[in-house]
């Protein structure tokens, strides 16, 4: 049987480089997914508390396929300690 491996479990988990990755995909419900495994392994009450949201509400917002407010995103991003940045799209 193959063993999980939790994401809190790994060492020097860079969130702002995961989140990079993702958003290159350009799918809004994979950011979703992706905040919410940070999250989780950050901790999702705290997220929840330095967020203003309820756990309730972001297990909502960032499961797989959710496609949650921009606001939601902000706000779990702040609570993250990581901001979104625009970059010019060079062809």
């Amino acid at each position: 049987m193959t063993k999980k491996i939790h994401i809190a479990n790994l060492p020097d988990f860079d969130a702002a480089e995961y989140l990079t990755v993702v958003l290159e995909d350009n799918d809004a419900s994979l950011l979703a997914a992706a905040l919410g495994d940070i999250a989780r392994a950050r901790g999702m009450s705290e997220i929840a508390k330095q967020s203003g949201l309820t756990r309730e509400a972001l297990y909502k917002a960032l499961r797989p396929n959710a496609h949650p407010r921009f606001d939601t995103i902000s706000r779990v991003c702040a609570a993250l300690g990581v901001r979104l940045v625009a970059q010019a799209v060079r062809a």
